[in-house]
């Protein structure tokens, strides 16, 4: 019988180890797996039907301040992409009738202040490319290399982030240990932070080690007002990690979404087909490396809140815990909220909770499922 408890940002599971996945690739130079960028699962759960707030809707980008392309294909590079984020404001695209993929060898990064409102808009025929050596998109508020606009860069509501109609393929951050590491599509700390009808495909970070993760997406410190209990969540709408056994995302923990001490609100989207590939858990078990948990989503810090509503997650398969979801608040004050979503197949290879397949939860409560399959 194996026995768990907590520790200062995770658990640790004592007992035997078991084999560690494949893990990321290393830096090999790869292509869109998708001959046609648009092609693949949709953005999205088809079977989602929950209503979505005005705060997680899409932006207006119908006034842009910057336009990646003169209307041609060949205007439509990475460099021209980073040039434009780095201006911030509303940034769509003119490439052309055709969907595209833009190859990304170099990360764009967002100065804190070419904000507020930062939305990065591809129409739903772009697809930016990592080719399995690059970070796609990088925000951090106490970056100073990026400008900073506060005296309390941990808490402060500005850039307000939104991607939206967009494809994030072969993302890596394998190597990078700023903020600890992950994020191989998108790393954000700070400000706010929202996605819609975007899609993740084949993006990866470390394949081993405790805490880190997000092959995806990996999000830190976002805005809590004064007086709030917790931060203001990150919105994730109609979105797509996964979807595919061919187009899975892969991390040591959280190959969709991961986090600390952040909150979401995920609704209508997919989560299939990620890897949670670490070995030993958190804090790492003696002899291991750690890591293995949250193949779908891995949450970890105090108060804060998992809301899922019309969320489909399946095959989703994690070495340690939670081959769904990985929620662990610390102090026992976070809560982990699911409605009318349908949690199947998704295998822990180590522990999970009781009664819960695919979930390992330590919170103030149970967490609190209405309308919903877990199985």
């Amino acid at each position: 019988m194996r026995t768990l408890r907590s520790g200062s940002l995770g658990l640790l599971l004592a007992g035997v180890a078991l084999g560690a996945g494949c893990g990321g690739a290393g830096g090999v130079d790869v292509d869109n797996p998708l001959a046609d960028p648009t092609d693949g699962p949709p953005a999205g759960n088809p079977d989602g039907t929950c209503p979505i707030p005005a705060e997680a809707a899409p932006e207006d980008t119908s006034t842009p301040d910057h336009v990646v392309g003169d209307g041609t294909p060949e205007s439509c590079t990475g460099a021209a992409f980073v040039a434009a984020v780095a201006q911030g404001g509303v940034i769509t695209f003119d490439c052309g009738p055709d969907p595209l993929t833009i190859s990304v060898d170099e990360t764009a990064k967002i100065f804190n202040d070419t904000g507020p409102r930062i939305v990065i808009d591809g129409g739903g025929k772009i697809a930016l490319d990592g080719r399995g050596r690059t970070r796609i998109l990088y925000m951090n508020t106490c970056d100073q290399a990026q400008h900073w606009t506060t005296d309390h860069c941990q808490n402060q509501d500005h850039p307000q982030l939104t991607v939206q109609n967009l494809t994030f393929v072969n993302g890596n951050s394998t190597g990078l240990t700023d903020e600890g590491g992950g994020g191989g599509a998108i790393f954000v700390r700070g400000g706010r932070f929202k996605i819609v009808n975007s899609r993740f495909f084949s993006n990866q970070c470390e394949p081993t080690g405790q805490d880190l993760g997000g092959a995806s997406v990996r999000t830190l410190s976002q805005y809590q007002p004064a007086g709030a209990s917790e931060p203001l969540p990150v919105y994730v709408t109609n979105a797509t990690f996964g979807g595919d056994p061919t187009l899975g995302n892969t991390c040591s923990n959280g190959g969709g979404l991961s986090s600390i001490g952040v909150s979401h609100t995920v609704i209508n989207s997919l989560f299939s087909d990620n890897h949670a590939v670490g070995t030993g858990a958190n804090p790492a078990r003696d002899g291991t490396p750690g890591g293995g948990s949250g193949a779908g989503i891995y949450n970890d810090g105090n108060t804060f809140t998992l809301r899922l509503c019309g969320v489909a997650m399946h095959d989703n398969d994690a070495n340690e815990g939670g081959g769904a979801i990985f929620f662990v608040s610390n102090d026992r004050t976070g809560h982990l909220i699911i409605e009318d979503s349908v949690l199947r197949a998704n295998p822990s290879r180590g522990f999970e909770t009781d009664g819960y397949p695919g979930i390992f939860v330590l919170a103030a409560e149970p967490p609190q499922v209405t309308g919903s399959t877990i199985e």
